[in-house]
């Protein structure tokens, strides 16, 4: 495993765990990297039950990760009305949604050459 695919494994465990921290639903990675022309590898996607919780989520991420890695998102957009909230890690791009946004938008349907993984949580 080269030094790249370690750090970005550290970097998606630290991301679902401040994900779960605070009960993000419907969890998913899609795996990007056998799609050509595409902006990064991963894209982790979940949803929150309102703006409040969309932000508590994106919060709990870049506590998490800047605890564990020392590391910040390259940039972060949407935090204004926090119906659908993206941080973009360069090799990872996290979206948080509002359930009825990420419907809505079905990024998933969009990608759905991604190898699609679901995390399964106990809450």
């Amino acid at each position: 495993m080269s030094k790249k695919e370690h750090e970005t494994d550290q970097l998606i465990t630290h991301i679902l765990k401040g994900i779960e921290e605070v009960k993000g639903q419907d969890i998913e990675i899609l795996d990007l990297r056998d799609i050509e022309n595409t902006v990064c590898d991963y894209f982790i996607i979940c949803n929150g039950s309102s703006n409040t919780q969309v932000n508590a989520i994106v919060n709990s991420i870049q506590k998490t990760v800047s605890k564990s890695l020392k590391e910040k998102p390259w940039h972060v957009e949407g935090s204004n009305n926090a119906e659908w909230i993206l941080m973009d890690f360069v090799h990872v791009v996290v979206h948080v949604f509002q359930k009825h946004i990420r419907e809505f938008y079905d990024i998933e349907g969009l990608w759905g050459d991604a190898k699609s993984v679901k995390i399964e949580t106990t809450y």
